[in-house]
């Protein structure tokens, strides 16, 4: 594994040793920001896109891993520490970043949990490598998996129309208006409640002061606006999407919660039944991951030691 820019522990994030992944993109220097926590065989954690996307969402998973596995969070490009250029978030950009930092931290096959909006990448590189030795991972969890934005999931295929509002709020002043209109603390807690967490206890003034510190970060916007806008979907089409299952390029457990969004929920089951893959259905909605750290761990141990066997 590499070590190439060692840190001090950091009071956030998943509470492990920070590291910097160093990458260039069409000239432009991005640093990756991640942390190793224990001992033992390499899991990676990715955590969702979102505006709000950080790997302090891992930390609850992390921590209860890592008691027997080492643990590898990171911060996507344009999101939590790492770097936030004004660039062009793309799929091809995460694709890339992804690819790199694999193939630079990882000697071998290892094992990825995917939150959300993540799994589109994992996916697509395992499908790259399909039936080559040189598949990245061993095997793959997706948690309450996603592959469309917010926009185009909530009010259908309007593209051109996603495009102009992402273009909008990536401009000075009129940009940090609308973004910072929608991550007030009263519309952050909005959201969270209605399409994160399955229990509004669990979004405690802490939490918020988190979440709303991460969508803070200078230039956050551009990544936040590509997501929203559903500039980052790594297919545009469902067909495209299950084309990715059908077969299975590595053994995949795909974890549903019990109180996703309808629609989001429609398109894991469908997954769920044909597709071959493991399924693990318990109690959370997008963000179970981070609200339900011990159940999640719980029902991947079983598997984990399965395949380390």
């Amino acid at each position: 594994m590499s070590n190439n820019s060692a840190a001090a522990i950091s009071s956030i994030g998943i509470g492990g040793s920070i590291r910097e992944h160093h990458w260039t993109w069409k000239d432009q220097s991005i640093t990756g920001i991640y942390e190793i926590l224990g001992d033992g065989k390499p899991i990676l954690l990715l955590p969702a896109l979102s505006s709000v996307s950080s790997r302090t969402e891992m930390r609850g998973l992390a921590q209860l891993l890592a008691e027997k596995y080492q643990v590898i969070a990171i911060d996507w490009v344009g999101f939590g520490e790492s770097s936030r250029p004004q660039i062009a978030y793309t799929p091809a950009l995460y694709e890339a970043f992804l690819r790199n930092f694999v193939q630079t931290v990882f000697s071998e096959p290892v094992v990825v949990v995917a939150a959300g909006h993540s799994a589109g990448y994992v996916m697509e590189l395992a499908n790259r490598a399909r039936g080559s030795a040189a598949v990245p991972w061993r095997w793959v969890v997706l948690v309450s998996p996603t592959w469309r934005g917010p926009l185009p999931t909530a009010m259908g295929e309007h593209r051109r129309l996603y495009k102009v509002l992402q273009t909008l709020i990536n401009l000075p002043l009129v940009g940090q208006v609308l973004y910072f209109l929608n991550t007030t603390r009263g519309f952050l807690k909005f959201m969270l409640s209605r399409h994160v967490f399955a229990d509004p206890k669990h979004i405690t003034d802490s939490l918020m002061r988190q979440k709303q510190q991460t969508t803070r970060q200078r230039g956050a916007r551009f990544a936040s606006a590509a997501f929203v806008t559903g500039a980052l979907d790594a297919v545009k089409k469902r067909e495209d999407w299950f084309s990715w299952f059908q077969p299975l390029p590595v053994p995949v457990m795909m974890v549903i919660g019990e109180q996703m969004p309808a629609k989001s929920r429609a398109e894991v089951e469908v997954l769920a039944h044909f597709s071959g893959v493991q399924v693990h259905r318990m109690p959370g909605s997008l963000g179970l991951h981070e609200e339900y750290p011990d159940q999640l761990a719980a029902g991947m141990l079983p598997f984990l030691e399965k395949y380390w066997s």
